[in-house]
């Protein structure tokens, strides 16, 4: 839509910044009225504002996500579609059928924000009427200034096996449009991140294996940022490598957004709009170079027609996908209308097997947006009705010393809510769980533990997330970590009194203390020249004395049998694996000779 369009629909509308001029920036900012008409593309009452109240990024950027995080392509499996019930009568039409569509045969939700209570009212009637399945619809109480909610709404990735949010700073002074991605975010309990970068959402598409696309708009909103500063932005927290394109003249496209003249369809897959009656111009030469670049790196690349009549760029490339279907934008324009047919083809060629639905927007296109640029996708859930976990923190790292208060984070998911939270402690790799460290907690994302005072090179924890019907998922720490406790100490004590026999008592001792991962000596001082030293342990003591004289010291488990050298000592190695959960445990021993003389007993426990 060219500039004096936007003048023209809005003068009527946004305050006027004369009247405004002297008031404070809160009073200052530009107005929304419900119903109007505010086009996607900047307004001169909002350029105004912004060359004296220019963009920041947010006051609180959040550290990037952490662990296999990967961006969710709008060709892959859809749990819904987000639209903001804003504008004219003519454009809440279109919504109504695109919401008809996606709940009957998109096999998908169609989640709707909407300002007021009352106006939750109003709209389930609308779309009732209008053939929605109104089992499938969900409503968010939440302002929102315009009804273009793919450039502000929540953009997601995958954490794990779970749903999160990335967001950035809307680039319009539209307030309650920038906050709804953290409101949504609450609203279905996933995780949110923040990055500092200012664009509009529109302005980038993606694919499910890594790459991301978008026009060099994004320089011009961030001044003061490298290209490829910006780059490693959306590297850093969506795991995408982008791709930059020259944006379109703003004569052609107000926006510059790229998904007026390209959408991703599929993995190697991308339809882009070709320039019949504008051959050689500036947007044909643009999309000629991009189709060739793609083309070239094994995307199949199927070309749809494009048109600008009367300042307004016609597109058939911004639909909206969702799971078998795909909406498909008509138009009535005299110039356009001819290229329906046509479109509709090229799409059924595209996505054999999926259902074009074809909509009339002719109403909306006028603004600079069709109905990708309405609409905002909403990834399946990877658990299906079990809930999934990703464990944040203690992933392998630092040592841990006993009393420190440790934060364990997680981040959940479920296609309805996580109802509690359990915490389970290991200490042999993960080969069990036996420790419990909370249970039946709330789902608040993070628990502070206290370090217990033990000794561990193998600890990890799980995180245990159970939803109202008791089925559960959980996530592990990736590697060990170790805890640094002294409460099993290594030690070795004599106890009770031997027994001779007729001759020598034997005395067993040993020159090390029985350290985990060592291999620890036992020896017995027999007083018998190469003959049979029996050595007897077992986990507990014992005080049996016997009818021939002396004391059985221990309730014998095991039994090794070993000789004696020419002086009499007789010597018992024993390999100590360096398992934690072995640390603390206490062996008790006794030695015995083939006449029936006993030691006195060792008490010993294994530590560091």
């Amino acid at each position: 839509m060219v500039r004096s369009t936007c003048v023209a629909v809005l003068s009527p509308v946004l305050v006027s910044l004369s009247a405004v001029a002297q008031q404070p920036p809160d009073q200052d900012r530009p107005q929304y009225p419900e119903g109007a008409a505010v086009p996607r593309s900047l307004t001169d009452v909002e350029r105004a504002w912004l060359l004296r109240h220019p963009l920041l990024g947010p006051a609180a950027v959040t550290p990037p996500p952490t662990g296999p995080v990967r961006c969710v392509a709008e060709y892959e499996p859809m749990d819904g579609i987000l639209l903001a019930w804003e504008g004219p009568a003519s454009w809440n039409t279109i919504q109504t059928r695109m919401a008809a569509e996606i709940t009957n045969f998109g096999g998908a939700d169609v989640y709707v924000v909407v300002d007021t209570a009352a106006e939750r009212t109003t709209v389930q009637t609308a779309l009732s009427v209008g053939g929605a399945n109104m089992a499938r619809v969900r409503f968010l109480v939440q302002p929102t200034d315009t009804i273009w909610i793919r450039d502000y709404g929540p953009r997601y990735v995958y954490q794990g096996n779970c749903r999160a949010i990335v967001d950035h700073t809307y680039n319009r002074p539209r307030p309650n449009d920038d906050v709804l991605p953290r409101a949504f975010g609450t609203f279905k309990r996933h995780a949110f991140y923040e990055h500092g970068l200012i664009h509009g959402g529109g302005n980038y598409h993606l694919e499910a294996l890594g790459g991301g696309y978008a026009t060099r708009l994004i320089n011009n909103e961030n001044p003061t940022l490298t290209e490829a500063q910006i780059l490693a932005t959306w590297r850093d927290y969506q795991r995408v490598d982008t791709t930059l394109f020259t944006p379109f003249p703003t004569s052609v496209d107000l926006t510059q957004h790229i998904d007026m003249w390209m959408q991703v369809i599929g993995d190697r897959a991308v339809v882009i709009s070709d320039w019949p009656s504008a051959q050689g111009s500036t947007q044909d030469q643009i999309c000629e170079a991009a189709a060739t670049l793609l083309a070239g790196r094994g995307f199949t690349v199927f070309r749809l027609p494009a048109v600008t009549s009367g300042g307004t760029h016609y597109t058939f490339t911004n639909v909206v996908l969702c799971n078998n279907l795909a909406l498909v934008p008509t138009y009535t324009n005299a110039a356009a209308a001819p290229l329906n047919a046509q479109a509709a083809a090229v799409w059924a060629t595209a996505l054999p097997g999926r259902r074009i639905a074809q909509v009339d927007c002719q109403a909306l296109v006028t603004s600079a947006g069709v109905m990708h640029c309405i609409a905002m996708h909403v990834p399946a859930h990877r658990g299906g009705q079990a809930p999934t976990a990703y464990l944040k923190s203690l992933n392998g790292g630092p040592a841990l010393t006993p009393g420190a208060n440790v934060a364990i984070e997680w981040v959940s998911d479920d296609d309805e809510a996580v109802a509690n939270v359990d915490l389970l402690l290991s200490r042999n790799s993960g080969a069990t769980f036996d420790e419990v460290l909370a249970s039946g907690i709330a789902d608040t994302g993070s628990f502070v533990w206290q370090v217990p005072d033990v000794l561990s090179a193998q600890a990890r924890v799980r995180v245990v997330v159970r939803d109202a019907q008791g089925r559960t998922g959980f996530d592990d720490s990736d590697a060990d970590f170790a805890i640094l406790g002294v409460s099993c100490a290594a030690a070795s004590a004599s106890y009770g009194s031997g027994f001779g026999a007729g001759g020598v008592v034997p005395a067993l001792t040993t020159a090390t203390l029985p350290r985990l991962g060592s291999t620890w000596v036992a020896n017995a001082a027999s007083g018998r020249a190469n003959q049979p030293v029996a050595f007897a342990l077992g986990a507990r003591p014992l005080a049996l004395e016997l009818p021939g004289g002396g004391t059985v010291w221990v309730e014998p488990a095991l039994t090794f049998v070993t000789s004696s050298d020419g002086a009499g000592n007789a010597n018992l190695p024993v390999a100590i694996p360096a398992a934690a959960n072995l640390c603390g445990a206490a062996v008790f021993w006794q030695a015995v000779t083939l006449d029936g003389a006993l030691s006195a007993g060792l008490a010993t426990r294994l530590g560091s």
